[in-house]
Protein backbone atom coordinates (compact mmCIF):
# COMPACT_ATOMS: atom_id res chain seq x y z
CA UNK A 1 0.00 0.00 0.00
CA UNK A 2 1.34 3.44 -0.98
CA UNK A 3 0.19 6.32 1.19
CA UNK A 4 0.21 9.96 0.19
CA UNK A 5 2.80 10.77 2.86
CA UNK A 6 5.22 8.25 1.29
CA UNK A 7 5.02 10.02 -2.07
CA UNK A 8 5.29 13.46 -0.50
CA UNK A 9 8.39 12.35 1.42
CA UNK A 10 10.18 11.38 -1.81
CA UNK A 11 9.21 14.61 -3.60
CA UNK A 12 10.32 16.74 -0.66
CA UNK A 13 13.58 14.87 -0.35
CA UNK A 14 14.31 15.98 -3.91
CA UNK A 15 12.74 19.45 -3.70
CA UNK A 16 12.51 20.53 -0.03
CA UNK A 17 9.67 22.96 0.84
CA UNK A 18 12.28 25.07 2.65
CA UNK A 19 13.52 26.18 -0.79
CA UNK A 20 10.24 27.80 -1.82
CA UNK A 21 9.98 31.58 -2.18
CA UNK A 22 8.03 33.58 0.41
CA UNK A 23 5.20 34.37 -2.00
CA UNK A 24 4.69 30.75 -2.99
CA UNK A 25 2.12 28.16 -1.97
CA UNK A 26 3.82 24.81 -2.46
CA UNK A 27 2.94 21.58 -0.73
CA UNK A 28 -0.25 19.62 -0.20
CA UNK A 29 -3.24 21.52 -1.58
CA UNK A 30 -5.94 18.93 -0.92
CA UNK A 31 -6.00 15.47 0.66
CA UNK A 32 -4.74 13.90 3.87
CA UNK A 33 -1.25 12.40 4.33
CA UNK A 34 -2.58 8.97 5.36
CA UNK A 35 -4.86 8.42 2.37
CA UNK A 36 -4.06 5.45 0.15
CA UNK A 37 -2.96 6.44 -3.35
CA UNK A 38 -4.19 4.37 -6.27
CA UNK A 39 -2.44 6.26 -9.04
CA UNK A 40 -0.64 9.53 -9.79
CA UNK A 41 -1.34 12.02 -12.56
CA UNK A 42 1.41 14.52 -13.36
CA UNK A 43 0.68 17.95 -14.81
CA UNK A 44 2.18 21.42 -15.05
CA UNK A 45 -1.03 23.17 -14.00
CA UNK A 46 -4.17 21.97 -12.24
CA UNK A 47 -7.38 22.75 -14.12
CA UNK A 48 -10.89 21.34 -13.96
CA UNK A 49 -10.07 19.29 -17.07
CA UNK A 50 -7.04 17.79 -15.32
CA UNK A 51 -9.23 16.83 -12.35
CA UNK A 52 -11.61 15.09 -14.78
CA UNK A 53 -8.68 13.35 -16.46
CA UNK A 54 -7.49 11.93 -13.13
CA UNK A 55 -11.00 10.92 -12.06
CA UNK A 56 -11.70 9.16 -15.36
CA UNK A 57 -8.55 7.03 -15.03
CA UNK A 58 -8.89 6.26 -11.31
CA UNK A 59 -5.95 8.40 -10.16
CA UNK A 60 -6.50 10.06 -6.81
CA UNK A 61 -3.30 12.12 -6.61
CA UNK A 62 -2.31 14.96 -8.91
CA UNK A 63 1.28 16.17 -8.73
CA UNK A 64 1.69 19.58 -10.32
CA UNK A 65 4.37 22.18 -10.77
CA UNK A 66 2.14 25.21 -10.24
CA UNK A 67 -0.10 25.44 -7.17
CA UNK A 68 -3.81 26.04 -7.69
CA UNK A 69 -3.37 29.62 -6.52
CA UNK A 70 -0.63 31.79 -5.06
CA UNK A 71 -3.03 34.18 -3.34
CA UNK A 72 -4.91 31.69 -1.21
CA UNK A 73 -8.64 30.99 -1.09
CA UNK A 74 -10.88 32.56 1.55
CA UNK A 75 -14.14 30.96 0.46
CA UNK A 76 -15.40 28.08 -1.68
CA UNK A 77 -18.40 29.32 -3.63
CA UNK A 78 -17.30 28.23 -7.10
CA UNK A 79 -17.07 31.79 -8.36
CA UNK A 80 -13.42 31.57 -9.46
CA UNK A 81 -11.37 28.86 -11.25
CA UNK A 82 -9.30 28.02 -8.11
CA UNK A 83 -12.51 27.62 -6.08
CA UNK A 84 -14.07 25.34 -8.69
CA UNK A 85 -10.89 23.26 -8.94
CA UNK A 86 -10.73 22.80 -5.18
CA UNK A 87 -14.43 21.93 -4.92
CA UNK A 88 -14.16 19.35 -7.69
CA UNK A 89 -11.00 17.79 -6.24
CA UNK A 90 -12.53 17.52 -2.78
CA UNK A 91 -15.77 16.03 -4.10
CA UNK A 92 -13.84 13.43 -6.07
CA UNK A 93 -11.45 12.77 -3.15
CA UNK A 94 -8.40 13.68 -5.23
CA UNK A 95 -5.27 14.93 -3.48
CA UNK A 96 -3.18 17.66 -5.07
CA UNK A 97 0.49 18.31 -4.34
CA UNK A 98 2.45 21.20 -5.93
CA UNK A 99 6.18 21.89 -5.85
CA UNK A 100 6.72 25.13 -7.84
CA UNK A 101 9.64 27.26 -6.57
CA UNK A 102 10.96 24.36 -4.50
CA UNK A 103 11.65 22.36 -7.65
CA UNK A 104 12.65 25.58 -9.44
CA UNK A 105 15.50 25.86 -6.93
CA UNK A 106 17.13 22.44 -7.15
CA UNK A 107 20.03 21.64 -9.44
CA UNK A 108 18.23 18.97 -11.47
CA UNK A 109 14.81 20.60 -11.41
CA UNK A 110 13.01 22.90 -13.83
CA UNK A 111 16.00 24.66 -15.35
CA UNK A 112 18.29 21.65 -15.07
CA UNK A 113 16.16 19.45 -17.30
CA UNK A 114 15.76 22.23 -19.88
CA UNK A 115 19.54 22.61 -20.00
CA UNK A 116 19.97 18.85 -20.45
CA UNK A 117 17.39 18.69 -23.23
CA UNK A 118 19.28 21.46 -25.04
CA UNK A 119 22.35 19.17 -24.81
CA UNK A 120 24.44 21.50 -22.70
CA UNK A 121 27.53 20.24 -20.91
CA UNK A 122 29.10 21.27 -17.59
CA UNK A 123 25.69 22.37 -16.36
CA UNK A 124 25.62 24.33 -13.12
CA UNK A 125 23.20 26.57 -11.24
CA UNK A 126 23.17 30.04 -12.78
CA UNK A 127 22.34 31.98 -9.60
CA UNK A 128 23.14 29.94 -6.47
CA UNK A 129 21.40 30.91 -3.24
CA UNK A 130 23.01 31.81 0.08
CA UNK A 131 21.97 31.69 3.75
CA UNK A 132 20.69 28.14 3.45
CA UNK A 133 23.55 26.46 5.30
CA UNK A 134 24.66 26.13 8.91
CA UNK A 135 27.92 25.06 10.51
CA UNK A 136 27.54 22.40 13.18
CA UNK A 137 30.25 22.08 15.81
CA UNK A 138 30.14 19.34 18.43
CA UNK A 139 32.50 17.81 20.98
CA UNK A 140 32.72 14.07 21.54
CA UNK A 141 35.02 11.63 23.35
CA UNK A 142 37.75 10.63 20.92
CA UNK A 143 36.80 6.94 20.92
CA UNK A 144 33.24 7.84 19.84
CA UNK A 145 34.16 10.43 17.20
CA UNK A 146 33.93 8.10 14.20
CA UNK A 147 30.51 6.84 15.28
CA UNK A 148 29.22 10.39 15.60
CA UNK A 149 30.67 11.46 12.25
CA UNK A 150 29.12 8.49 10.48
CA UNK A 151 25.70 9.18 12.01
CA UNK A 152 25.55 12.86 11.12
CA UNK A 153 26.92 12.23 7.62
CA UNK A 154 24.20 9.65 7.00
CA UNK A 155 21.63 12.23 8.18
CA UNK A 156 22.76 14.72 5.54
CA UNK A 157 25.65 16.67 7.08
CA UNK A 158 29.04 17.19 5.47
CA UNK A 159 28.15 17.73 1.81
CA UNK A 160 30.13 20.39 -0.06
CA UNK A 161 29.56 20.44 -3.82
CA UNK A 162 30.20 16.92 -5.14
CA UNK A 163 32.05 15.89 -1.97
CA UNK A 164 30.45 14.27 1.05
CA UNK A 165 31.63 13.21 4.52
CA UNK A 166 33.35 16.61 4.85
CA UNK A 167 34.43 17.66 8.33
CA UNK A 168 37.26 19.27 10.26
CA UNK A 169 38.45 17.49 13.40
CA UNK A 170 40.67 18.72 16.20
CA UNK A 171 41.71 16.87 19.34
CA UNK A 172 41.68 18.61 22.70
CA UNK A 173 40.66 18.30 26.33
CA UNK A 174 37.10 18.92 27.46
CA UNK A 175 36.15 19.68 31.06
CA UNK A 176 32.89 19.42 33.00
CA UNK A 177 31.58 18.81 36.49
CA UNK A 178 28.46 16.70 36.90
CA UNK A 179 25.89 18.18 39.25
CA UNK A 180 23.25 16.64 41.48
CA UNK A 181 20.75 14.40 39.67
CA UNK A 182 23.07 13.69 36.74
CA UNK A 183 24.22 10.35 35.40
CA UNK A 184 27.55 11.18 33.76
CA UNK A 185 28.95 8.92 31.05
CA UNK A 186 32.44 9.53 32.47
CA UNK A 187 33.57 11.24 35.65
CA UNK A 188 31.81 11.55 38.98
CA UNK A 189 29.29 13.92 40.47
CA UNK A 190 30.87 16.91 42.17
CA UNK A 191 34.32 16.46 40.61
CA UNK A 192 35.76 18.31 37.63
CA UNK A 193 36.49 15.79 34.90
CA UNK A 194 39.03 16.12 32.07
CA UNK A 195 38.21 14.09 28.94
CA UNK A 196 40.14 13.68 25.70
CA UNK A 197 37.67 14.84 23.04
CA UNK A 198 37.44 15.68 19.35
CA UNK A 199 35.92 18.89 18.06
CA UNK A 200 33.98 18.00 14.91
CA UNK A 201 33.01 20.78 12.51
CA UNK A 202 30.79 20.20 9.49
CA UNK A 203 28.21 21.91 7.33
CA UNK A 204 24.48 21.13 7.21
CA UNK A 205 21.57 22.42 5.12
CA UNK A 206 19.18 24.38 7.34
CA UNK A 207 16.20 22.23 6.39
CA UNK A 208 18.00 19.10 7.65
CA UNK A 209 18.83 20.56 11.07
CA UNK A 210 16.31 18.50 13.03
CA UNK A 211 17.28 15.17 11.53
CA UNK A 212 21.02 15.82 11.83
CA UNK A 213 20.68 16.86 15.47
CA UNK A 214 18.53 13.79 16.16
CA UNK A 215 21.24 11.58 14.68
CA UNK A 216 23.83 13.38 16.81
CA UNK A 217 21.83 12.98 20.03
CA UNK A 218 21.02 9.33 19.30
CA UNK A 219 24.67 8.23 19.12
CA UNK A 220 26.49 10.73 21.30
CA UNK A 221 27.42 9.10 24.63
CA UNK A 222 27.06 12.20 26.79
CA UNK A 223 23.94 12.91 28.81
CA UNK A 224 24.18 16.56 27.76
CA UNK A 225 25.50 17.02 24.23
CA UNK A 226 27.58 20.16 23.67
CA UNK A 227 27.05 21.58 20.18
CA UNK A 228 26.93 24.93 18.36
CA UNK A 229 25.09 26.04 15.22
CA UNK A 230 26.45 28.98 13.24
CA UNK A 231 24.59 30.67 10.35
CA UNK A 232 26.63 30.77 7.13
CA UNK A 233 26.41 33.28 4.30
CA UNK A 234 28.14 30.82 1.95
CA UNK A 235 26.65 30.36 -1.50
CA UNK A 236 25.23 26.86 -1.98
CA UNK A 237 26.08 25.99 -5.57
CA UNK A 238 23.57 23.12 -5.70
CA UNK A 239 20.55 25.30 -4.95
CA UNK A 240 19.36 28.37 -6.81
CA UNK A 241 17.64 29.62 -9.94
CA UNK A 242 18.44 29.01 -13.59
CA UNK A 243 21.15 26.90 -15.16
CA UNK A 244 24.09 27.54 -17.46
CA UNK A 245 26.24 25.26 -19.57
CA UNK A 246 28.21 24.94 -22.79
CA UNK A 247 27.40 23.42 -26.14
CA UNK A 248 29.73 20.64 -27.22
CA UNK A 249 30.43 22.53 -30.44
CA UNK A 250 29.59 26.18 -31.15
CA UNK A 251 26.40 26.74 -33.15
CA UNK A 252 25.01 29.72 -34.99
CA UNK A 253 22.28 31.71 -33.26
CA UNK A 254 19.72 30.44 -35.78
CA UNK A 255 20.75 26.85 -35.10
CA UNK A 256 20.33 27.41 -31.36
CA UNK A 257 16.88 28.96 -31.81
CA UNK A 258 15.90 26.02 -34.01
CA UNK A 259 17.08 23.54 -31.35
CA UNK A 260 15.10 25.41 -28.69
CA UNK A 261 11.92 25.14 -30.79
CA UNK A 262 12.47 21.44 -31.40
CA UNK A 263 13.08 20.67 -27.71
CA UNK A 264 10.28 22.79 -26.24
CA UNK A 265 7.72 22.78 -29.02
CA UNK A 266 7.53 26.56 -28.77
CA UNK A 267 5.32 27.97 -31.50
CA UNK A 268 6.92 31.38 -31.22
CA UNK A 269 10.22 32.67 -29.86
CA UNK A 270 10.45 36.37 -29.06
CA UNK A 271 14.09 37.36 -29.22
CA UNK A 272 16.43 40.32 -29.25
CA UNK A 273 18.80 41.28 -32.06
CA UNK A 274 20.88 38.39 -33.31
CA UNK A 275 24.53 39.29 -32.86
CA UNK A 276 25.86 37.12 -35.68
CA UNK A 277 28.43 35.33 -33.57
CA UNK A 278 28.89 31.67 -32.59
CA UNK A 279 26.99 30.46 -29.56
CA UNK A 280 29.00 28.45 -27.04
CA UNK A 281 27.49 29.19 -23.64
CA UNK A 282 23.74 29.10 -22.97
CA UNK A 283 21.84 30.13 -19.85
CA UNK A 284 18.28 29.01 -19.14
CA UNK A 285 15.59 29.63 -16.56
CA UNK A 286 12.27 27.85 -16.55
CA UNK A 287 9.41 30.27 -15.90
CA UNK A 288 9.79 34.01 -15.38
CA UNK A 289 13.54 34.49 -15.56
CA UNK A 290 14.05 38.12 -16.52
CA UNK A 291 15.51 38.82 -13.05
CA UNK A 292 18.49 36.66 -14.05
CA UNK A 293 19.39 38.54 -17.23
CA UNK A 294 22.31 40.44 -15.70
CA UNK A 295 23.59 37.25 -14.10
CA UNK A 296 23.50 35.48 -17.46
CA UNK A 297 25.47 38.36 -19.00
CA UNK A 298 28.00 38.32 -16.14
CA UNK A 299 28.53 34.59 -16.62
CA UNK A 300 29.30 35.12 -20.30
CA UNK A 301 26.22 33.43 -21.78
CA UNK A 302 25.67 34.04 -25.49
CA UNK A 303 21.95 33.18 -25.31
CA UNK A 304 19.50 33.33 -22.41
CA UNK A 305 16.40 31.13 -22.71
CA UNK A 306 13.48 31.98 -20.43
CA UNK A 307 10.05 33.66 -20.53
CA UNK A 308 7.83 36.57 -19.53
CA UNK A 309 10.17 39.37 -20.54
CA UNK A 310 8.52 42.81 -20.70
CA UNK A 311 9.10 45.19 -23.60
CA UNK A 312 11.75 47.37 -21.94
CA UNK A 313 13.54 44.35 -20.49
CA UNK A 314 14.43 43.28 -24.02
CA UNK A 315 16.37 46.54 -24.32
CA UNK A 316 18.48 45.54 -21.32
CA UNK A 317 20.17 42.86 -23.43
CA UNK A 318 22.14 45.82 -24.88
CA UNK A 319 23.62 43.67 -27.67
CA UNK A 320 25.56 41.71 -25.06
CA UNK A 321 23.38 38.61 -25.20
CA UNK A 322 20.49 37.15 -27.17
CA UNK A 323 17.28 36.81 -25.16
CA UNK A 324 15.06 33.94 -26.31
CA UNK A 325 11.62 34.24 -24.71
CA UNK A 326 9.87 30.95 -25.44
CA UNK A 327 6.77 31.31 -23.24
CA UNK A 328 6.12 30.36 -19.63
CA UNK A 329 4.44 27.01 -20.27
CA UNK A 330 7.00 26.06 -22.90
CA UNK A 331 9.92 26.77 -20.57
CA UNK A 332 8.51 24.70 -17.71
CA UNK A 333 6.64 21.83 -19.34
CA UNK A 334 9.62 19.48 -19.06
CA UNK A 335 9.16 19.57 -15.29
CA UNK A 336 6.56 16.85 -15.75
CA UNK A 337 9.37 14.53 -16.83
CA UNK A 338 11.31 15.34 -13.64
CA UNK A 339 8.35 14.27 -11.50
CA UNK A 340 7.73 11.20 -13.65
CA UNK A 341 11.32 9.96 -13.43
CA UNK A 342 11.48 10.60 -9.69
CA UNK A 343 8.26 8.75 -8.85
CA UNK A 344 8.69 5.82 -11.23
CA UNK A 345 12.17 5.17 -9.80
CA UNK A 346 10.98 5.33 -6.21
CA UNK A 347 7.72 3.46 -6.83
CA UNK A 348 8.46 1.16 -9.81
CA UNK A 349 5.31 -0.95 -9.44
CA UNK A 350 2.98 2.01 -9.08
CA UNK A 351 0.83 3.71 -11.74
CA UNK A 352 2.22 7.14 -12.68
CA UNK A 353 0.98 8.95 -15.78
CA UNK A 354 1.46 12.28 -17.56
CA UNK A 355 -1.80 14.08 -18.27
CA UNK A 356 -3.00 14.35 -21.85
CA UNK A 357 -4.60 17.72 -21.08
CA UNK A 358 -2.78 20.75 -22.47
CA UNK A 359 -2.95 23.35 -19.72
CA UNK A 360 -1.20 26.23 -21.50
CA UNK A 361 -3.59 29.20 -21.25
CA UNK A 362 -1.71 31.09 -24.00
CA UNK A 363 -2.74 30.45 -27.61
CA UNK A 364 -1.09 31.65 -30.81
CA UNK A 365 -2.95 32.83 -33.92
Amino acid sequence: MVLLKHIIAEIEKFAPPAFQEDYDNTGLQTGTPDMEIKGVLITLDVTEEVIDDASKNGENLIVSHHPITLKGVKKLTGQTPPERILIKAIKKNIAIYSSHTSIDSVENGVSGILAKKLELNNIRVLSPRSNLLLKLVTFVPTRYAEKVRTAIFEAGAGVIGNYDCCSYNLEGIGTFRAGEGTNPFVGEQGNIHFEKEERIETVIPKHLTKQVLKALFDVHPYEEVAYDLYPLENVWNKVGFGAIGELKNPLSENEVLKRIKEVTGAECIRHTNLLNKPVKKVAVCGGSGSFLLNKAIQEGADVFVSSDFKYHQFQEADNKIVIADIGHYESEQLTKEVFFELLTKKFPNFAVRLTNVTTNPVKYF
